[in-house]
């Protein structure tokens, strides 16, 4: 470029030179002053062309720093952005549920993940694309202009959101705030029905200082567009979008309207999980329970077996604990559940070792009870007639003697007092009368003892059978109306 410029220059004074007159004055030529005046501005002229060639093309993007200067330079961010004061500024929301984080039945939150925006016209950003390379949108700071003041009144903490600085305006002075939000929102849970629980969580949007004569709220698209909105919504979590209605109203605090925006987050849990994880192992060792009222009740088993489901369902629900919800306003029912099982496993417990305790008692010591009499009379009359014929058949037996020397009397008493008091020295024959007499004795107290045994093990079985009967109408009736409860909570 600086030899293009040299030789410009050269070729300029060349010309110049050529066409100069020159005056001759005692021989000698002297350029002419006007001549000379006029060949500075044609040199002049000529070297302001040639730079004006050389000066790059202005780039597009200063129109963009122009208009952004243009539109801050008198722009205050602290007033209302309006020409006329008495008129409203209406702020559009719009809500779009991304994903439930986390529900904290403890401390009454919810944290979910939303995608919020505002919209809103601000009269001083307002300009004319074809003044400006036409362009339409720009994005400018959000501490540079004037936003508005509207809070979620459910909010405990923001979360871990992310800042977004920026804005978009148009050039009819509409300006877009969107912006992604993680929202730890207080809650009003309701566990009682857990896992099979709906929960209804609410975000009001207000302006927390100015009433609805400053600024106003609207929806930017329909209630029932944003009720059914779910496909920003990850569905494959723990909890089910039902829909998101919402509603507008106005409150009047100190003779003041305030506008209000509400939104209602209904979502529902899905069971399964916990259905296979707390509910099926648990009924699954009530079952095992009920089965060992079948093993033998003289087995000795039984007691133990009956320890080690309570053993070892004491140590699902200490494992378990973690995955029920913590509340300290309403037990769950799936807690109360649980705790009805162990206590139904500690009933059947105590039911089978008393069983097993009556069976170890005589039966002088259970008539000797009021109950285990009237109980023994009624189905121990069977042992009874079976005494009376063995004495009967020992009577028979001892009449028959040979020698006829001796005369027994009707009572086995008597019958053993005589025998010991002869005092004579018996024959062989009188020996072995006397052994028979006593074996006789002896198997006939051995069969009545055997009998009453079994006799007293057969009133056993049928009480444990009464038992168990109970306990199985107990256990149904229980079952049968959390099944009732938990089904109607899940197709509601």
């Amino acid at each position: 470029m600086g030899v293009l410029f040299g030789d410009d220059l050269h070729g300029a004074m060349v010309l110049l030179d050529s066409f100069s007159p020159c005056i001759k004055h005692n021989g000698m030529e002297q350029w002419d002053p006007q001549w000379n005046f006029m060949s500075l501005i044609w040199l002049t002229l000529l070297l302001s062309a040639h730079l004006a060639d050389c000066i790059p093309e202005k780039p597009k993007r200063s129109a963009l720093n122009q208009l952004t200067r243009t539109l801050l330079r008198n722009y205050n961010s602290g007033v209302r952005p309006v020409h006329n004061w008495t008129s409203p500024t209406t702020v559009y929301i719009d809500l779009i549920l991304q994903s439930v984080l986390d529900v904290d039945g403890k401390t009454q939150s919810i944290t979910t993940s939303i995608w919020y925006r505002q919209i809103w016209r601000d009269e001083f950003l307002v300009w004319d694309p074809e003044d400006f390379d036409g362009i339409n949108e720009i994005s400018l700071a959000s501490d540079a202009i004037w936003i508005p003041d509207v809070i979620v009144s459910e909010f405990v903490d923001e979360g871990k959101s992310p800042p977004i600085p920026y804005v978009y305006v148009n050039s009819s002075g509409l300006v877009k705030n969107y912006r992604p939000i993680q929202a730890v929102l207080a809650c009003s849970l309701e566990m009682y029905a857990f896992p099979f629980d709906k929960q209804n969580c609410s975000l009001t949007f207000r302006s927390w200082l100015h009433s609805v004569t400053e600024i106003d709220l609207a929806l930017w698209r329909s209630a029932e567009a944003i009720a059914n909105d779910k496909r920003e919504f990850m569905n494959d979590g723990e909890w089910e979008l039902l829909s998101i209605p919402s509603h507008y109203w106005q409150i009047r605090q100190d003779n003041t309207d305030y506008a209000h925006i509400q939104f209602n987050v209904l979502i529902r849990r899905r069971p399964l999980l916990y259905v296979v994880g707390l509910l099926i192992p648990s009924i699954f060792l009530m079952l095992v329970d009920v089965m060992s009222f079948y093993l033998p009740l003289n087995s000795g088993t039984r007691i133990t077996f009956k320890i080690s489901i309570l053993l070892g369902y004491t140590v699902f629900r200490v494992n378990m604990t973690d995955e029920l919800p913590a509340t300290a306003v309403r037990t769950p029912l799936i807690g109360v559940f649980f705790a009805v099982c162990m206590a139904l496993l500690m009933l059947s417990l105590i039911k089978s070792i008393l069983v097993v305790k009556l069976l170890h008692y005589s039966e002088k010591e259970v008539k000797q009870m009021s109950v285990s009499a009237c109980l023994l009379d009624k189905y121990g009359s069977a042992g009874q007639v079976f005494t009376e014929s063995a004495l009967t058949s020992i009577k028979t037996l001892d009449r028959i003697n040979p020698s006829e020397d001796y005369d027994f009397e009707n009572s086995l008493e008597e019958d053993l007092l005589s025998l010991n008091e002869i005092h004579d020295s018996p024959t062989r024959l009188d020996w072995l009368l006397q052994e028979l007499v006593s074996l006789r004795i002896a198997f006939s107290q051995e069969d009545s003892e055997s009998m009453a045994q079994g006799d007293w093990l057969a009133l056993c079985s049928k009480l444990d059978r009464l038992l168990f009967r109970l306990y199985l109408l107990v256990l149904a009736v229980y079952a049968g109306t959390l099944m009732l409860l938990w089904a109607s909570w899940s197709f509601a």
